[in-house]
């Protein structure tokens, strides 16, 4: 499951958002505990630990004394609108500009995404 130049917590909370974002873990859904994760992956839990740390700042897990930690309310929602912006951002505002580099008209450009939408959906 770990592997790559980022370091093990890091992986591990991505993993939680992409899980939460894609709704494969749901709001108000128990995560496994670090105890689960550290033997499950064979990691240390204070490893576990600080990736449950950083979801909790970020809003994405809540932890309920003595119970355990939950996907939180509108964490989805959240998650998602932090990856669309991001998205714009990365992806789209970038290419946007090499299309207007190399001459690609508004109306070809839409013409393009259009049709490689209708073909993904197909695709899904």
């Amino acid at each position: 499951m770990f592997h790559g130049r980022d370091p093990i917590y890091i992986q591990i909370a991505d993993r939680i958002r992409t899980d939460v974002a894609a709704g494969t873990l749901g709001e108000g859904e128990q995560v496994m505990s670090t105890n689960q994760y550290a033997t499950t992956y064979r990691i240390n839990p204070a490893t576990a630990a600080k990736a449950f740390a950083d979801l909790v700042a970020d809003g994405v897990l809540v932890k309920r004394r003595g119970i355990g930690m939950f996907v939180a309310d509108g964490a989805r929602d959240r998650l998602l609108a932090a990856r669309r912006a991001r998205f714009f951002d990365e992806v789209l505002a970038p290419a946007l500009d090499e299309a207007r580099r190399i001459g690609i008209e508004r109306e070809e450009l839409l013409d393009l995404v259009r049709t490689a939408m209708a073909r993904a959906e197909v695709d899904a």
